[in-house]
């Protein structure tokens, strides 16, 4: 791995002496050449070539003579006022965003005994932020008995305040962030906002696993993404993104697929597999609905959480692996928990940070925004720019706002029908006609085939309590379940199933009631919604 250090050419120090005086006085730049220990690779210097140009020179061959090797690229930089604050940080952060760091490759050290204070404390915040993934270098003269020249370092790190003027710079910064989770889309839902905040703040600031919470179609898979986006522009992250759906393992495949295997492990094993946890080494793993994951597999995916190894099928020798895991789930693990379908220390290993993703049912005020993101996304995509006549667009937001829209698929129902009205646009418009036949399109999909009343109440009760339900219970729980999955609350599901009892003035509160309902059966309003 080459070593680099990224530093100012010092006008002062860099320049001490002339002829062979200046050969034998120490020099901060210089000095670095002389430390064969440090290995020193290349030296990325900022300088003023218009003032400094000559002093570039200079230090290039009295560098080459001490360590030919050392490869030495300026950087032309100019401060009207290198003591001002807010100049020198606005330069050096432009700088650090389009240098093409290489962390994989490449260790980097930031010199900072060269420049002004005030550009080492830039240095610092830079440094500290991630922004530039390295250590902090420090030059000094020789002691009694030392080479002088060559003088002594130090890779440190400064224990130097932030300063106040730079807070409106980190708040856009984190907006930034934000934004980017957000894939730019301005939502409007309070909730859902809140939530990825502290989602950012959790990503850049801790290496715990992550669980997204949330129904099919909620975006869990497209936030897994943009959180690896997010910490790989921070270079927290220097491997790939893994993404698997833990649904689609079954058996020997679910082993051979996360941990690998060794050739021979099993019949048909012809040649070793690396597999995918090996491959997320130093990356992101993504494991969609890991509540599907077998008790087998679970045991040795907390391993390889706790020790960074895990041994593959039919192997004798364990493999390291350190990544970053982000997992997804539509079920309550508490009940699989509960139920002995996952485990329960896996379960709390997973639970550090767990982030709840509404349906789309229970984020409506983001449906406009997301819309508008599609038709975008279709634009870039097909080269064809699409609006809606202001008509249609009135019409399609009234019956996508409208409880009579229960989106069951979420944001992929909504994605599949801003797509369909877009192809069938003509001239580039959407019209009240394209809107009324997407309507009725939407309405047919959602629809149940008959004899399948029950389907909402399978997918939420264990099939040994549905067992056990008369058929009268059943038909009324399939109904209670289905106003609930299109409420956007307790309370507004309560009031509308128990509408007439309100009119009592003794009838007990609607939320209340509806709770102590669901809980005979085991429920609760986040299962539902989810």
């Amino acid at each position: 791995m080459k070593k680099v250090v990224l530093g100012f050419l010092g006008t002062q120090l860099d320049a001490r002496g002339k002829g062979e005086a200046r050969k034998r006085h120490w020099r901060p730049t210089v000095s670095i050449a002389h430390h064969a220990a440090l290995g020193v690779d290349r030296l990325e210097l900022l300088c003023d070539t218009r003032r400094s140009s000559r002093l570039l020179e200079q230090v290039r061959a009295d560098i080459a003579e001490v360590a030919p090797h050392i490869e030495v690229v300026c950087h032309d930089t100019h401060f009207r006022d290198p003591w001002d604050f807010e100049e020198v940080y606005a330069k050096l952060h432009d700088f650090v965003r389009a240098y093409p760091f290489q962390p994989e490759r490449e260790e980097y050290l930031v010199h900072l005994t060269t420049g002004t204070h005030v550009a080492q404390i830039c240095w610092f915040l830079l440094t500290e932020s991630r922004y530039i993934p390295a250590r902090l270098l420090q030059t000094s003269p020789a002691g009694a008995g030392s080479d002088e020249a060559a003088g002594s370092y130090t890779v440190i790190d400064l224990d130097l305040s932030r300063y106040d003027k730079l807070a409106t710079r980190f708040a856009r910064e984190k907006e930034d962030a934000v934004a980017h989770l957000k894939a730019g889309i301005a939502t409007r839902n309070p909730a859902f906002n809140a939530m990825i905040a502290e989602m950012e703040q959790v990503a850049v600031g801790s290496r715990e696993p992550l669980l997204l919470i949330g129904p099919t179609g909620a975006g869990k898979s497209h936030l897994a993404r943009r959180l690896y986006e997010l910490k790989k522009q921070r270079h927290q992250l220097r491997g790939e993104f893994v993404e698997v759906n833990c649904a689609t393992l079954r058996g020997d495949t679910a082993m051979s697929t996360l941990f690998g295997h060794a050739k021979g492990a099993f019949t048909g094993a012809a040649a070793a597999r690396e597999g995918l946890l090996k491959r997320a080494d130093g990356g992101q793993l993504f494991l969609d609905e890991i509540g599907e994951l077998g008790r087998d597999e679970q045991a040795m995916l907390l391993k390889a959480l706790e020790e960074k190894i895990f041994l593959p099928m039919g192997s004798d020798r364990e493999v390291s692996s350190d990544f970053q895991l982000v997992a997804g789930t539509n079920r309550d693990l508490r009940v699989d928990v509960a139920q002995g379908r996952f485990r329960e220390d896996l379960f709390a290993r997973l639970n550090i940070w767990t982030f709840h993703l509404p349906g789309l049912a229970r984020r409506r005020e983001d449906i406009e925004p997301n819309i508008d993101y599609e038709l975008e996304r279709f634009a870039q995509r097909e080269g064809r720019l699409v609006r809606f006549n202001k008509e249609a667009r009135e019409a399609y937001l009234d019956f996508a706002l409208s409880p009579a829209a229960p989106w069951h698929g979420n944001f992929r129902d909504l994605y599949a029908s801003v797509r369909r009205m877009a192809a069938l646009a003509t001239a580039g418009r959407i019209t009240t006609a394209t809107v009324g036949r997407e309507v009725e399109r939407l309405r047919m999909g959602w629809e149940r085939p008959a004899g399948q009343g029950g389907s909402d109440a399978m997918a939420v009760l264990p099939p040994e309590l549905l067992a056990e339900l008369d058929d009268f219970d059943r038909v009324q729980l399939e109904h209670v379940v289905a106003v609930c999955r299109q409420s956007g609350s307790l309370a507004e599901a309560g009031r509308k199933l128990f509408a007439k009892s309100r009119e009592k003035r003794s009838a007990p509160n609607d939320s209340d009631r509806l709770r102590k309902y669901l809980t005979r059966f085991g429920l609760d309003w986040a299962a539902l919604q989810a």
